[in-house]
């Protein structure tokens, strides 16, 4: 393992099914299991963080392939839906990014253009998943 590309994370156990995540940079996270599997549910689900990130990477790339674009946008969502199998391990196997785009003369090429680089080039935790599930994706824009 390279030392200068490893990434060093901690996780401790609270209580019941609630752990705690913290980074080098000692930013954290709550994680817990879903009341239906005995959890509190006082933070979201490892299965849930993974969405968060995919949809976080997804829209830092799209918010910094617009920005060199030119493009003016003044807002962007990434809506996430996914399904599950039943089966244990019980992994995603469908995930839709669905990107809301908010801005002044957005062009429809530009923002179709920074979703498929995103996908099929820059985004980490996507290139990481998608040997396991179908990540599709979609847009819309919102021109004020």
């Amino acid at each position: 393992m390279s030392q200068n590309n490893l990434t060093k994370v901690n996780t401790q156990w609270v209580k019941d099914y609630t752990f705690v995540s913290t980074n080098e940079d000692n930013q954290s996270v709550v994680m817990d299991s879903p009341a239906s599997t005995g959890g509190d549910k006082i933070g979201p689900s490892p299965m849930e963080m993974i969405l968060m990130g995919l949809s976080a990477c997804a829209g830092i790339d799209v918010k910094l392939i617009l920005t060199k674009a030119k493009q003016n946008f003044s807002d962007i969502q990434v809506k996430v839906s996914a399904d599950r199998r039943e089966e244990i391990p019980r992994i995603y196997t469908d995930i839709n990014l669905h990107f809301l785009v908010t801005g002044e003369n957005l062009s429809e090429k530009q923002v179709a253009r920074a979703i498929k680089l995103s996908a099929e080039k820059y985004c980490s935790v996507s290139h990481m998943l998608q040997d396991t599930v179908n990540i599709t994706h979609s847009f819309e824009l919102n021109n004020t």
